[in-house]
């Protein structure tokens, strides 16, 4: 008897903080204005007079452009702002108080620093707000922390060893799209969605906690492939009905796409009878996929120009036997009594558009299945057989959850 499960939608909000920025002006007005990220909240600001200083004392930039070079966000800015860009990672990276930057009178540092934390994943202390004092030639920005230098040191080996044990299960001679493969497998199957959970705005949360949001889920990916030199996008859009979101972007093998591990763990209700699915089952949509793919629930921000994802030759399915572009009804069954045979736990189908899926979907719930569990009964010996499928119309796939007690 087939019982089907319905997936709970769940709302994921990313929770990324603002950049607070109080605005203090020697002989002009005093305002303060909160900045977010564009795109994601409102902004309000209030025109200000502006007081000259005199001549002001800067620290040496040690933090080079060649550093810095391979940083998406960083590359989307002007030359000054790249400078600015690389005084805040400088300041923050020594967890200072001050830090003194070229921005003034009609500088966006507070865009800057949002860019800095986008690129950085490993500045896991900053809490993203700051109090800026802004002159006409310079500015002063007192960053948040969210722990102490000693906190800071202990909490950065607890992330290196978390790391260390990811990275080290990774075959010497895998390719760069297993690589990829297998750190979306991990964080999916050791990261639990939790918005309650302490510092879920970064890679502490989801490392070393194992509980995050989309935003420590999204830097703990960018992170760890990072590590292996693979480039990793940090993206801010929303997911459609339900809010503000962030993934990722990966570079494999010289080509661009699109990535989500929050979404890459399902998350199913309850059936009456109290069954649940496999703890380790994995949603493979949203690995290495296209725009078209991804922009069926997401919804990309413009805040930048992010690079075009249009390659399907990474698509799970399709690789792993799981894709149909047409309805063949044998080798569909054929398929079943195969995963039925190996005694897998899950079955997909995955089908190239809505039509075929339309077409196919009656014929494999109502006559495919059905037959595929009266085998399994007579293979197993079983004298009743249960199942679950869970249908996912928008991205045209069945997935089938074999009980074979």
């Amino acid at each position: 008897m087939a019982r089907r499960r319905r997936k709970r939608k769940r709302r994921i909000f990313p929770k990324i903080a603002g950049t607070l920025l109080c605005m203090v002006l020697i002989g002009g007005t005093v305002v303060s204005a909160r900045y977010f990220f564009p795109g994601l909240f409102e902004r309000t600001e209030e025109t200000l007079s502006f007081v000259s200083e005199q001549q002001v004392e800067f620290p040496e930039l040690t933090v080079t452009a060649e550093e810095v070079a391979e940083d998406f966000y960083y590359r989307q800015l002007t030359e000054k702002e790249q400078t600015i860009y690389r005084e805040l990672l400088q300041g923050v990276s020594g967890m200072e108080e001050s830090i003194r930057i070229h921005a003034g009178n009609g500088d966006d540092a507070g865009k800057v620093y949002e860019f800095l934390l986008y690129d950085r994943p490993e500045l896991f202390w900053c809490d993203g707000s700051t109090r800026m004092t802004i002159y006409e030639d310079y500015t002063e920005v007192v960053p948040g922390y969210t722990c102490t230098k000693a906190e800071k040191e202990q909490r950065q080996a607890e992330i290196d060893q978390a790391a260390s044990s990811c990275i080290g299960g990774i075959d010497p001679g895998a390719s760069e799209y297993e690589k990829i493969r297998y750190i979306y497998e991990y964080i999916v199957n050791t990261v639990e969605y939790d918005e309650n959970a302490p510092d879920n705005q970064n890679i502490y949360s989801a490392m070393v906690g194992k509980r995050s949001v989309c935003a420590g889920y999204s830097r703990m990916a960018q992170y760890l492939l990072g590590q292996i030199g693979t480039e990793c996008i940090y993206v801010i859009g929303e997911i459609t009905g339900q809010g503000a979101h962030a993934w990722n972007i990966v570079n494999c093998d010289g080509k661009y796409y699109q990535m989500d591990t929050t979404f890459g763990d399902p998350v199913f209700l309850e059936s009456e009878s109290g069954e649940s699915i496999p703890d380790n089952s994995i949603n493979y949509d949203y690995l290495c996929c296209t725009d078209e793919e991804i922009m069926v629930d997401h919804i990309q921000g413009d805040l930048v120009d992010y690079p075009a994802c249009s390659s399907d030759d990474l698509n799970y399915y399709r690789m792993n036997g799981m894709y149909y572009d047409t309805l063949d009804t044998g080798a569909l069954l054929d398929a079943m009594n195969d995963s039925i045979y190996a005694g897998e736990e899950v079955f997909v189908c995955k089908f190239s558009d809505q039509t075929l899926y339309g077409d196919a979907r009656n014929e494999v719930i109502n006559v495919l299945l059905p037959r595929a569990a009266q085998n399994l009964a007579a293979y197993y010996g079983l004298s009743t057989v249960s199942y679950t499928y869970a249908e996912d119309e928008p991205h045209c796939r069945i997935t089938v959850f074999w009980n074979y007690e």
